[in-house]
């Protein structure tokens, strides 16, 4: 029987910092980690060149934090190191699988990782590395989806993949309203008139003004990452008309 082929030859995955808390509000669940990497191995495998940019919220949530009464810019650096973390953890998951990887961090830290280039970061990809980015833009006040909408431009990726818990972008919180409409395809600007909070206005603009398409589905269902790759209508994707 003909394998299936890829419709992308190069993605950028956004992963929030809860894919790695599994059923913990909080940490790192390592067999949610490996799950991840298992399901990157198999598109690996398809010859799809990966890049990762990771949040942190399962460690730090600078935003909360800022609330609390710390200073925002340093609450966003807390942040940062938190994906960090995160980063060295998926890292290690891949290495066990014989996966060939590079963390790169927009904050410089060379006893653990390399410095964000962007040319470095391309060769990276095309000798079939997987690259994971972490510490956002290395910036406060910036999200991690805007660093990951942010890299998919600047590494000439086909789609950003948005990974949730739910299975697409909804009008309201489907964990909280069950009636919820779910979209499975919305032009960038209905995104942004509709004020959907599944990303960032700034995100989202970055995706617009540079025709990437995002798509956001369900992490959590084991195959959904290699259904989006093999462009299966799973999810919501959010392109031009």
């Amino acid at each position: 029987m003909e394998k299936k082929q890829s419709v992308y030859k190069r993605i950028l995955l956004k992963l929030g910092g809860e894919s790695f808390s599994g059923e913990k509000k909080f940490g790192i669940d390592i067999d949610r980690v490996n799950f991840i990497s298992e399901e990157l191995a198999e598109i690996k495998e398809m010859g799809v060149q990966i890049a990762i940019v990771i949040g942190g919220g399962n460690i730090f949530r600078g935003k909360e934090a800022s609330a609390k009464g710390i200073n925002q810019a340093s609450a966003d650096y807390m942040g940062m190191l938190g994906t960090v973390i995160n980063a060295l953890a998926l890292q290690d998951s891949l290495e066990k699988l014989n996966i060939e990887t590079r963390v790169q961090t927009a904050i410089e830290m060379k006893a653990i990782a390399e410095p964000y280039i962007r040319r470095r970061a391309i060769r990276h990809l095309e000798k079939g590395r997987i690259i994971i980015l972490a510490a956002g833009t290395g910036h406060p006040f910036f999200t991690t989806d805007t660093a990951a909408a942010l890299r998919a431009i600047e590494l000439d990726a086909e789609a950003m993949l948005k990974a949730t818990k739910v299975d697409g972008i909804y009008e309201t919180d489907p964990l909280i309203n069950s009636n919820a409409l779910k979209f499975k395809k919305l032009n960038f600007l209905e995104f942004l008139n509709k004020n959907l909070k599944v990303m960032d206005a700034t995100s989202i603009s970055l995706c617009m003004e540079n025709k990437v398409p995002v798509i956001v589905f369900n992490l959590n269902l084991p195959g959904n990452i290699k259904k989006v790759i093999l462009g299966e209508p799973i999810g919501t994707i959010v392109k031009e008309d």
